[in-house]
């Protein structure tokens, strides 16, 4: 019983602590504006930097979260690869980079198996690298 009543103790002391240092509550980051971030950094980042690299061989047109994206639980920014020198986009592949409510990310395109590259709670951006650069080869493989 001895047990108890230490353990009530200090459930009323925690509480008491609680109350001094404020409401209790700790400030919550919002999920949708945690994964535009994280989609902006490291997404975003890491295509522009692409972008810059290819310039010669391919060209990538990101389309940065729509209007009707920047609400949305589940944010995601959509790209496009295509070969330079080309009369015809005929080779243009689609991409789309989205984030699950869960948190991880994912890439995805018509006829692909979409691949994970991470989740929103790791700031590295080596995977998505990785696999931009795989997407870029094959683009510029194809034409």
């Amino acid at each position: 019983m001895s047990k108890f009543k230490e353990a009530l103790e200090r459930g009323k002391k925690a509480h008491d602590q609680q109350e001094q240092t404020g409401d209790g509550n700790t400030p919550k980051v919002d999920f949708g504006v945690q994964a535009r971030a994280w989609l902006t950094d490291v997404v975003v980042a890491s295509l522009e930097a692409a972008k810059a690299d290819v310039a010669a061989e391919v060209t990538i047109d990101i389309e940065s979260m729509p209007r009707r994206d920047v609400n949305a639980i589940a944010p995601s920014v959509k790209f496009r690869i295509y070969a330079n020198g080309g009369v015809e986009k005929n080779h243009t592949r689609a991409f789309r980079v989205s984030v699950s409510i869960s948190g991880e990310v994912s890439v995805s395109a018509p006829g692909m198996v979409a691949e994970d590259i991470g989740h929103i709670g790791d700031k590295s951006d080596q995977r998505f690298r990785h696999l931009l650069a795989k997407l870029i080869e094959d683009v510029a493989k194809s034409a």
